[in-house]
């Protein structure tokens, strides 16, 4: 990687939804390039990583509760340089017929109202520090697709609350980004109603592709913005074109 203007070394992170997928990557990816990591995820005895440059410190926190959220200084240890969002979830009964008020709130607690939480808990460390929020959305908020109308309006939303807070937030220095990646070989597509065969988890994005994108928006000097960007495994989707 490229030396930036504002490498991972030596900065502080916060990464939700670490234990796992695409946050657990991240956690691994920014403490090799590094960085001081907080991994917050409800199983935190899960999140490990290999030698490297940097520290973690595992914090366990169930982002769908606001109260526990608020309580657990967040940004009580100085200026953020870096909150990623990854934690996430999808139900199996997930078609509109089969939704109900218990798996919808499911859906938006976790998927929507936890980032909301989490980002409102290190909004004055990440002010102070002119820091970056990456959201890690999907293309089911972008296109339809078989994820079900639950979770695709919750990463919908998730990237028009980025759009509406990076308006804001501008001139205080916090930039937003949100990554939409398509399928990605993680424990949550065993939540499909049908899982994906051997064939097609292999043609399937890792969760360290999308890490490594993350770590590189991470690097970008801060007269750089990047509001979205979708990345999608070029042997199953096209932008547009569901899997």
């Amino acid at each position: 990687m490229s030396a930036h203007d504002s490498p991972p070394a030596g900065r502080r992170a916060v990464v939700t939804g670490a234990s796992s997928g695409i946050g657990l990557a991240t956690v691994r990816r920014l403490v090799a390039l590094g960085a001081d990591v907080t991994g917050v995820a409800r199983r935190a005895e899960a999140i490990t990583v290999e030698n490297g440059g940097g520290r973690l410190r595992p914090l366990p926190l169930d982002v769908s509760d606001p109260a526990a959220v608020a309580a657990a200084g967040l940004g009580d240890d100085g200026p953020l340089d870096l909150l990623v969002c990854a934690a996430g979830t999808n139900v199996p009964n997930r078609r509109l017929e089969q939704l109900d008020t218990e798996t919808w709130n499911t859906l938006v607690d976790t998927n929507l109202t936890g980032c909301f939480t989490v980002v409102s808990a290190c909004l004055p460390a990440l002010r102070a520090a002119r820091g970056l929020v990456i959201l890690v959305g999907s293309v089911s908020g972008l296109w339809p697709d078989q994820s079900g109308p639950g979770y695709q309006a919750t990463k919908a939303g998730l990237l028009a609350f980025a759009r509406g807070a990076g308006l804001e937030e501008q001139e205080h220095g916090v930039r937003f980004s949100v990554v939409e990646p398509g399928l990605v070989d993680t424990p949550i597509l065993d939540r499909r109603p049908q899982p994906p065969s051997a064939a097609d988890r292999e043609r399937a994005l890792r969760p360290d592709d999308v890490a490594q994108l993350i770590a590189f928006l991470a690097t970008l000097p801060e007269r750089v913005n990047v509001p979205e960007v979708c990345v999608v495994p070029s042997a199953l989707q096209v932008a547009g074109r569901t899997w």
